[in-house]
């Protein structure tokens, strides 16, 4: 048993979870009970805009078909209530008057337009060689510029990132990296039109709830670096990470909402029992020998992260024709 342990499950209530979702859901979970510790579900619905509330009651109902199930959440309370983000807009505000007092900020008055033109000619470095890089065009602006753009155009408010800074990251799977996170640029904590972005909300809300551990895909591994950045910033220790191969389909895509036969609520619909899908996700993560109908509590005491792969996980149509042949009529 680890002491204090504390993982977390955080979808967006976009779309249906799928089985790529299912896949991090059982991992995180199953590492969290395996070392005696908390789960966390909490609900990242910052887009008020996207988010629906027939997705929201959604996921807790395949989340707990498949035999998930929370300690805190939003449907049961906890001590870091509320568990939705859209709720827990004073807390963001809090962190970002402490980063504005620090003059850690600066305001971004580019037009969209401009930003799609960086973004088509990606100039990060390193882990972010894959990203637009923000020139740092506004952090060049006089106080007299910024309170003119300001009279006609609301900002959004970008960290800056030190160029000196190092950050280093000890992943459970990947091991020890370290990186500058100005290779990516200085990246924007509320937008434009006053949402709050997604670093600066994970970053508060894993400080304010306590999470030790986050178990996430590998898509995700360079934003871990900046939100070390920026948890050091506000003064917060940042969890243990681990970054685990994504699901991919057979032409290596992430699998995504878009692959609608293949969220669980398709699969719910069309008789797929909940312990075949399990069983298929723990054999591909190393876990079983073979795939076979399982419930998550009868692996929990011998699962081990380390077993799983370390290049992503092909996730082949065969496997979705297995599961609805053998669905209940």
């Amino acid at each position: 048993m680890t002491p204090s342990y504390k993982g977390r499950f955080a979808p967006s209530p976009t779309g249906y979870l799928h089985v790529g979702n299912a896949w991090v859901a059982i991992l995180a979970w199953l590492d969290a009970r395996q070392k005696g510790g908390a789960f966390i579900l909490r609900v990242e619905d910052l887009d008020e805009a996207r988010s629906r509330d027939v997705y929201r009651g959604a996921m807790m109902e395949d989340l707990r078909w498949l035999g998930v199930d929370w300690d805190e959440g939003p449907d049961v309370g906890g001590p870091a209530a509320p568990y939705e983000q859209r709720f827990r807009r004073g807390l963001y505000e809090q962190a970002l008057a402490r980063l504005q007092e620090a003059r850690e900020l600066y305001p971004c008055f580019c037009a969209r337009s401009r930003l799609l033109s960086i973004a088509s000619a990606p100039q990060g470095q390193g882990l972010f060689s894959d990203e637009p890089r923000y020139d740092g065009r506004c952090l060049r602006l006089s106080d007299a510029e910024r309170a003119e753009r300001a009279a006609s155009k609301p900002p959004s408010f970008r960290l800056h990132v030190s160029d000196e800074a190092l950050v280093t990251v000890d992943d459970r799977l990947l091991g020890r990296t370290t990186a500058r996170p100005a290779e990516g640029g200085d990246f924007v904590v509320r937008r434009a039109d006053g949402v709050i972005a997604y670093h600066l909300a994970v970053v508060v809300d894993d400080h304010a709830m306590g999470v030790t551990d986050v178990i996430r895909g590998a898509d995700l591994f360079p934003s871990a670096f900046r939100q070390v950045y920026l948890a050091e910033r506000l003064g917060y220790a940042p969890p243990r990470y681990a970054h685990v191969p994504l699901v991919v389909d057979e032409e290596g895509r992430r699998l995504a909402k878009r692959h609608g036969d293949l969220s669980l609520r398709a699969l719910r619909q069309a008789g797929v029992r909940s312990e075949h899908l399990v069983g298929f996700l723990l054999w591909l993560a190393g876990q079983l020998d073979r795939p076979e109908p399982v419930r998550l509590a009868e692996v929990m005491d011998r699962f081990d992260l380390a077993r799983l792969p370390r290049h992503p996980v092909v996730w082949r149509a065969a496997y979705t024709r297995w599961l609805q042949a053998h669905a209940d009529a």
